[in-house]
């Protein structure tokens, strides 16, 4: 068995291939390193440099590695730059997956497994969202990850694929210092980044429903949620048959976001008062998964918690940035 990760090389992908070949599966990663560090991955982890949107150079790298399953995490991320620039996000996401799909129905390979992410649902007024929450998502982001779902499910059911989609929630921490996130989009880094200029963290918007007016989030460690790809990995090489799945993967416990700052000021020893801002626009009040599905069908659940994900993300960031 042998799976091939696209976008391997990035924050989340490296940890997935660390998580698979220390369980003893054989791993091959495909990235073109517009976000992805060489540095991140095993000695014995064979990198290709290239894209998604490339089918030959797929259909060359699938036969000559003879590989039986795909772990596509490939893709842009940041919400604010699909908001700019649709027609990359979908050419990208949408695009470079059909290609791919395409390349793994002429190789025959059976198993393929899809990174998707909570934006699919946009900003339901739930207290936990299920698998079974409607999907509206508020962003291009959000579009294309579910129009990859639609795609993914649709080609396995053609090609007598089995597939499994994980919608991950709010990913931050590291499973080592050189592995850590080094983008500067998400919550724990962005406050990091003020407190590394002497600037006070922001919060935007303290009058949300919430119990202390900020909102609130599920947030997962990246090493979790690497766990969680082995176990839908062995899942797919284990079930037999074609098949989909579509599964949340988060802690299923809220946190709030001064309770996040709360605990950055006491690992990192900065413990100013943020400053509020107004509301962002489109920020959900809440936005919670349940973790329900995820440990019935897979076996797997987060075992760690939130001060370890940001003890971890600080040592990284110490790394980096200091």
């Amino acid at each position: 068995m042998t799976w091939l990760i696209t976008g391997g090389a990035g924050y989340i992908g490296a940890h997935v291939a660390r998580a698979m070949t220390g369980a003893g599966e054989r791993v091959l990663v495909l990235d073109d390193l517009s976000a992805g560090v060489p540095a991140r991955l095993p000695a014995d982890v064979p990198l290709v440099r290239g894209s998604s949107l490339d089918g030959g150079l797929l259909k060359r790298v699938l036969a000559e590695h003879a590989v039986t399953g795909v772990v596509h995490l490939a893709a842009r991320k940041e919400v604010a730059e699909s908001v700019a620039q649709p027609t990359r996000y979908y050419q990208e996401n949408v695009g470079g997956l059909a290609t791919l799909l395409e390349a793994v129905a002429e190789a025959g390979i059976d198993r393929f497994l899809f990174s998707s992410s909570a934006a699919v649902y946009g900003n339901p007024d739930v207290g936990l969202i299920t698998e079974e929450t409607p999907c509206a998502p508020v962003n291009p982001y959000g579009e294309t990850k579910l129009a990859g779902e639609w795609l993914v499910r649709a080609a396995g059911q053609a090609h007598g694929i089995s597939t499994v989609c994980l919608r991950y929630f709010n990913v931050a921490g590291a499973a080592a210092p050189e592995l850590a996130d080094t983008g500067v989009f998400n919550i724990v880094p962005m406050v990091f980044d003020r407190l590394t200029r002497d600037e006070a963290p922001r919060i935007f918007g303290d009058d949300y429903p919430t119990p202390d007016g900020t909102c609130v989030r599920d947030y997962i460690h990246v090493s979790d949620l690497a766990e969680a790809h082995l176990a839908a990995a062995r899942r797919l090489s284990d079930g037999g048959g074609a098949g989909d799945l579509t599964v949340n993967i988060g802690r299923g416990e809220g946190v709030s976001v001064r309770e996040m700052v709360t605990v950055i000021g006491e690992v990192t020893g900065d413990r100013r008062p943020a400053v509020v801002e107004p509301r962002r626009p489109g920020d959900a009040p809440v936005s919670v998964a349940s973790a329900a599905l995820a440990a019935e069908a897979l076996g797997w659940s987060a075992r760690r918690g939130v001060r370890e994900m940001i003890e971890s993300a600080w040592h990284g960031w110490q790394l980096h940035h200091g």
